[in-house]
């Protein structure tokens, strides 16, 4: 069904894909990449492989857009419709076009057209892995056994699913490494994850009750394939295996945010990964995560000193540092660096009218986190109650004027919450390091940063308002 409507919903579009079907037959790379968007955040799609545009397609009146690429290597790829972006592969010849809903972005993804069928399979096993990733929570809880009996068996339900398709589809050698990594790589990182998960949420030490061969699957790894530089099932593979090796080296004793942890999977991640630009991807990985944990300035510039000095990709070196220095300006007592914020009329606004004489709580949400934007602002209406004399501040970080309007309209975000918005993503993103929307800023009564990296839903957080 879904199929079927997108077929009538893009006619001009398949219709000029049919015209180049006599083409398939030449020896070329030819390829074409075309959709539709409904709701669009913007009007344009960015192409790109390992995270470097190759195109930037815009959408015409009617929200569509065609792309002819004259030669494009069969492999994995990225589109982004901004804040958003999904995996796409080549092959040869292939003319895909993808039909999906912004406000629905990963769930309402469908890819009609030569090459459909394996994209369809790659986005359907996403899916199911971040859905399983939602109840993972409660599994972490079970003794060794009883999680290896329960990833065992939604592994072996995945596979058969993927052997099948793999059978089906007949699929070339170059995709089924990738189906097979997202297969795979899901598997490993919740291996990988339970101990020291299991350590935090039971207090028990279970690395010593593992099968001897829990980790067998470690020696046929291969680190260094390039196709899987930004690959995100590999990508969390990693970062949570360096996790789980630090656990293991510190015999349970582990603060994950240490600067001596982070240090040390600095180090492995060196010694293990060959190839640089995979390497520089996992550096870069693990310098964002620490910076936006650990604020402790004489840590920060120790880590900072490692990191430049093993990466060697030098855009990433200055993201990592602009990083580094807008968390220094976020340092306590310093004020925050002006953005630019809306009031729900569109007016502009300053942060620093509105943060006088009273201590401030800001935190941030967007409509793309429906879940999210729900439970902060349930939250915050629970902490009013008991903290009247502190100001609440919602900012919305990425939607447009029309659809933040409708937002709040249907939300009912209109009970007291000073609601505000963030006129340029990039900038605030940039300027207050807002890289999780779980993110909230403490104010003192001067306006004056007294915690820049809170969290509402933290057990802790009611100790920072007293």
């Amino acid at each position: 069904m879904i199929k079927k409507y997108f077929l009538y919903s893009l006619p001009l579009l398949l219709l000029s894909l049919a015209s180049c079907e006599k083409s398939f037959d030449n020896d070329n790379f030819e390829a074409y990449f075309g959709g539709e968007i409904i709701n669009p955040q913007n009007n344009f799609v960015l192409f790109l492989k390992n995270d470097e545009i190759i195109d930037t397609i815009f959408l015409d009146k009617n929200n569509r857009f065609l792309h002819k690429f004259d030669s494009l290597t069969p492999g994995l790829y990225t589109f982004k419709h901004l804040p958003e972006y999904q995996y796409i592969y080549f092959e040869k010849n292939d003319s895909i076009m993808v039909r999906l809903n912004s406000l629905d972005f990963d769930n309402s993804i469908a890819f009609c057209g030569r090459g459909d069928e394996k994209n369809n399979f790659l986005i359907d096993l996403y899916l199911k892995n971040e859905l399983d990733r939602a109840t993972l929570y409660d599994v972490l809880d079970r003794d060794s056994n009883g999680f290896i009996k329960n990833i065992d068996s939604v592994y072996k339900i995945r596979k058969a699913h993927y052997l099948k398709k793999k059978t089906e589809i007949g699929w070339s050698l170059g995709f089924d490494a990738v189906a097979q990594a997202g297969l795979d790589f899901h598997h490993y990182y919740k291996k990988e994850l339970y101990p020291y998960a299991h350590k935090y949420k039971t207090g028990n030490y279970v690395s010593n009750l593992l099968p001897k061969d829990f980790y067998d699957y470690r020696k046929k790894i291969e680190y260094n394939n390039e196709e899987f530089t930004n690959f995100s099932p590999f990508i969390k593979f990693v970062n949570i295996m360096l996790s789980n090796v630090s656990y293991d080296k510190s015999n349970g004793l582990y603060n994950e945010m240490s600067l001596e942890n982070n240090i040390l999977k600095l180090n492995i991640a060196d010694t293990l990964i060959k190839n640089q630009k995979t390497k520089n991807s996992i550096l870069n990985n693990i310098a964002y995560m620490y910076l936006l944990e650990d604020q402790n300035m004489y840590n920060n510039k120790t880590f900072i000193d490692k990191y430049l000095q093993l990466s060697s990709d030098k855009e990433q070196q200055r993201e990592v540092t602009e990083i580094y220095n807008s968390v220094k300006n976020l340092n306590i007592g310093n004020k925050l660096p002006v953005v630019e914020l809306t009031d729900v009329d569109l007016n502009p606004i300053s942060i620093e009218t509105i943060t006088a004489n009273k201590e401030t709580v800001i935190f941030f949400w967007t409509s793309h986190a429906d879940s999210h934007l729900k439970s902060v602002h349930k939250r915050v209406r629970e902490f009013k109650k008991k903290y009247p004399e502190v100001n609440f501040i919602a900012i919305n970080v990425d939607d447009t004027n029309e659809n933040w309007t409708k937002a709040l309209k249907n939300n009912n975000l209109n009970d007291g919450i000073l609601e505000l918005k963030s006129s340029n993503f990039q900038e605030i993103k940039k300027l207050w390091v807002i890289t999780k929307i779980h993110r909230t800023i403490i104010l003192d009564k001067n306006g004056n940063i007294k915690k820049g990296f809170a969290n509402l839903f933290d057990v802790n957080f009611e100790n920072d308002l007293k």
